[in-house]
């Protein structure tokens, strides 16, 4: 039986690069993972920690932090039933990513001009060479 490598695979991608992924791939975890949560004023804090606590156990990640607004609509339920499910316009989320000398910080907002949580990077260093931009094909 053949044991599996310890040593990472070697990558295509420069470590910045792979911290640009990796930071799209957490947030878009948190994002389709936790939504449909229940959540209410007295739990919001506590899921917001568990969030960026599980994200925090990731690779590169070196600080994840989550804000839950829970007054965004209305409850589910009348009384001591009733809590909100997590929705995408409750949810802010930033996480900083370091290997070595390279760090990432990209954050998770919801747009109300778009009506859609944006993901986004805030800052990279050592900052990305600019090289021409292409725009999208329409």
């Amino acid at each position: 039986m053949t044991r599996p490598s310890t040593r990472e695979p070697p990558s295509a991608l420069t470590p910045r690069e792979e911290l640009l992924f990796e930071a799209g791939i957490k947030l878009g975890g948190i994002f389709h993972q936790y939504l449909g949560t229940p959540v209410s004023s007295r739990t919001a804090n506590g899921l917001a920690t568990a969030i960026a606590e599980a994200v925090a156990l990731q690779p590169y990640v070196h600080r994840a932090t989550v804000g839950i607004d829970v007054t965004v609509g209305g409850p589910v339920g009348p009384g001591r039933f009733a809590y909100h499910y997590l929705r995408p316009e409750m949810l802010s989320v930033r996480v900083e990513l370091r290997n070595g000398a390279v760090r990432v910080v990209a954050e998770m907002s919801y747009r109300k001009d778009l009506r859609y949580p944006l993901m986004h990077v805030v800052s990279s260093h050592p900052p990305a060479k600019r090289g021409p931009t292409r725009r999208p094909r329409s």
